[in-house]
C-alpha cells in the first residue's frame, strides 16, 4: 500500500512533516534536528512527539477543504442536501449525495488514504517506543494503540475488507490483500482491550490535555466495536463501564453541546481540537494540506453568503451554502415533538426570519428551505484579528464520541443483551430524552428498538454517524433508496480505484463497485 511508503523517509524529514500540522492545543514542538529514526523514539520527548502527530492526522482528515471524511459519511444521508453554488461547485460532494459516486472520487480516495496515514503514524510510535522505558511512554503506546484502533474501525465500517498491517513494510511488501473484516475487528479489539489497561482516566488529564485518549475513550469505542458486529453483551459491559464510571455526563442545556464553551467538557468521550488563532487570509491559507488547523467546514456549511442577510440574529455568518439541512430531517423533528433539538439544530426560512430578523433571498441551488445551526458558521467561533479572515479561521472542535451517543449506543447494546432488560435500556435512552424536554417512552421490544432509532436521528443529526447507522440495521434502503442507494452496493464505499490499480494484491472491489 502506498501509504506504507514513509518507512524509508529518514525519520527527520517525517517528523517535520508531522508536526508541522500539529495544534497548538495539542502540543508545541521545536525541530527535532537531523537524528537518524534509530536515534529517534528513545526518549519521553520523542515519544510524545510522536503520538501527536498520530493525532493531527485526525485534524486534518476530517477537515480537508473538500476532501474529508466527515463529509463523505454526512453527505449520502437524508440529512442535507449537496448545496453549493451549483451542480458544478465540487463535483466529487455532489455525486456522493445523489449516489453517483465511483471508485474514483476523490474525497473517498482522501478518506482511505488519510486513515492508512494514521495507521502508518501509530505503527511508528508502537513499533519504536519502548512502553517499559518509563511510565509516559507507556501511555504513548495505549495512546497508539486506541488511535490505531480508531483508524481501522473507520476503515472497516466504511470500507470492509480492508489490508491490515500492524508493522513497517519493506518495499517488497507494498501490495498487500484484504483482511476479512472479522480479523480486522479483532485486531481493534485487541488494540483497545490493551488500551484500556493502561490508559488514565479523562479526571486524570490537565485540561490542556484532554483531548488524548482516555479510558472512557477506548472502552467507549470498544463498545462501539462490537455494536457493529452484533456481539450486543460484549457491547453493553463496554458501554455500562463508561455510564458507571461518572466521568461523564449530559451538558445540561441543549443549546451549548457544540459551542466553544462545552469543548472537551463533561460531554467529551473523545474529539477533534481545531484552533481559530491562526490568522488565516486569502493569502495564506494552507488549501489541500495537512497542516491545516481550523476547521474549514463549519464555512462550508454557512447558509451561502450571496443568498443570506445577516442581522445579527442566530449569530452566523454567510457561508458557501453545502449541506443545506433536508425537509426529511426537519419533518422528523416536527413529527416527534422535538423543538428543543430542533430550534438548536435548524430552522425553516420563516422561523430564521421571525425568531432573528435574518432572511433568505433568491433562489440558492439545492436549497428545501432550512438552514442549520448545530455546527453552524457561528461568528463566536472564529477570528477577524489581525487581518485573519473569519471564513478561513473556525475553531469548532468536532466531537467523535459523546457521552448522549454512548447512552444511546448503550440503550441499543441492552435492549438485545441477554445480560440486561428493556428496562435498562429505556433508563439510557430517557437521560437523553429529558434533556431534550421529551416525556419518557414505557416501549418495550421492537417498539423500543424503534424509540432508539428515531433518538439517534435527533440526537446526532449532522454528526456523521446516520448513515452507518441505517446500514448496519438494515433500513438504507427504505430511508435513502428514492436518493439512489442500491441495496447490495452502496452498504460498502468503494476501495478507491487509485489503490486497486497500485496494489496488484487487491484483485476485486466491494461488491457493486466492479474492478475499481
Amino acid at each position: 500500500m502506498r501509504k506504507l511508503n514513509f518507512s524509508i523517509i529518514a525519520v527527520v524529514s517525517l517528523m517535520l512533516v508531522m508536526i508541522m500540522g500539529c495544534s497548538d492545543q495539542f502540543l508545541q514542538v521545536e525541530p527535532i534536528g537531523k537524528a537518524g529514526e534509530e536515534q529517534f523514539y528513545n526518549t519521553d520527548d520523542d515519544a510524545i512527539k510522536g503520538v501527536m502527530a498520530t493525532y493531527d492526522v485526525l485534524q486534518w482528515s476530517y477537515a480537508q477543504d473538500w476532501n474529508s471524511i466527515y463529509m463523505v459519511k454526512t453527505l449520502p444521508t437524508n440529512e442535507t442536501t449537496a448545496g453549493g453554488n451549483g451542480s458544478g461547485d465540487q463535483p466529487p460532494y455532489q455525486r456522493l449525495n445523489d449516489y453517483t459516486f465511483s471508485a474514483d472520487n476523490p474525497a473517498i480516495t482522501a478518506s482511505y488514504q488519510s486513515l492508512y496515514y494514521g495507521v502508518y503514524r501509530a505503527n511508528k510510535v508502537i513499533n519504536n517506543v519502548d512502553p517499559e522505558a518509563s511510565d509516559v511512554r507507556n501511555q504513548v503506546v495505549a495512546e497508539a494503540k486506541f488511535l490505531r484502533a480508531f483508524f481501522y474501525f473507520e476503515l472497516v465500517s466504511m470500507f470492509g475488507d480492508v489490508p491490515l498491517n500492524l508493522k513497517e513494510l519493506a518495499p517488497s511488501e507494498y501490495s498487500q490483500s484484504r483482511t476479512p473484516a472479522s480479523e480486522v475487528y479483532a485486531q481493534i479489539e485487541t488494540d483497545l482491550t490493551e488500551a484500556i489497561s493502561e490508559l488514565p482516566l479523562k479526571s486524570e488529564y490537565g485540561q490542556a490535555d484532554k483531548f488524548r485518549a482516555s479510558k472512557g475513550a477506548a472502552q467507549a469505542l470498544l463498545g462501539k466495536a462490537h455494536l457493529y458486529q452484533e456481539e450486543y453483551n460484549e457491547a453493553a459491559a463496554q458501554f455500562d463501564n463508561v455510564i458507571t464510571s461518572m466521568e461523564y455526563d449530559l451538558v445540561s442545556d441543549y443549546s451549548k453541546v457544540f459551542r466553544e464553551e462545552t469543548e472537551l467538557g463533561v460531554e467529551s468521550v473523545f474529539e477533534i481540537v481545531y484552533v481559530k488563532d491562526q490568522g488565516y487570509n486569502w493569502g495564506n491559507f494552507p488549501w489541500g494540506s495537512r497542516i491545516q488547523e481550523n476547521n474549514i467546514h463549519w464555512q462550508l456549511a454557512g447558509p451561502r453568503t450571496d443568498n443570506y442577510n445577516d442581522n445579527d440574529g442566530t449569530g452566523l455568518q454567510g457561508g458557501w451554502g453545502f449541506l443545506y439541512p433536508t425537509e426529511d430531517l426537519y419533518n422528523a423533528f416536527v413529527n416527534s415533538n422535538d423543538s428543543t433539538r430542533r430550534v438548536n439544530s435548524l430552522l425553516s426560512e420563516q422561523e430564521l426570519e421571525n425568531r432573528t430578523g435574518d432572511t433568505i433571498t433568491g433562489d440558492p441551488y439545492d436549497y428545501e428551505g432550512y438552514v442549520r445551526l448545530k455546527y453552524g458558521s457561528l461568528a463566536g467561533e472564529t477570528s477577524s484579528e489581525d487581518g485573519a479572515v473569519p471564513a478561513l479561521n473556525y475553531g469548532t472542535n468536532i466531537r467523535l464520541i459523546r457521552y448522549a451517543d454512548v447512552l444511546l449506543m448503550a440503550a441499543e447494546a441492552y435492549h438485545h443483551s441477554s445480560d440486561y432488560t428493556d428496562s435498562d435500556a429505556r433508563t439510557e435512552l430517557n437521560k437523553v430524552r429529558d434533556r431534550a424536554d421529551l416525556p419518557p417512552v414505557t416501549t418495550s421490544g421492537q417498539a423500543l428498538m424503534d424509540d432508539i432509532k428515531e433518538e439517534r436521528q435527533l440526537e446526532l443529526a449532522f454528526e456523521g454517524v446516520r448513515y452507518l447507522d441505517l446500514i448496519r440495521w438494515g433500513d438504507a434502503a427504505s430511508e435513502l433508496g428514492s436518493l439512489g442507494f442500491q441495496s447490495g452496493k452502496h452498504e460498502l464505499f468503494p476501495i478507491p480505484a487509485d489503490e486497486v490499480r497500485r496494489n496488484s494484491e487487491i484483485t476485486e472491489n466491494n461488491p457493486g463497485w466492479g474492478g475499481g
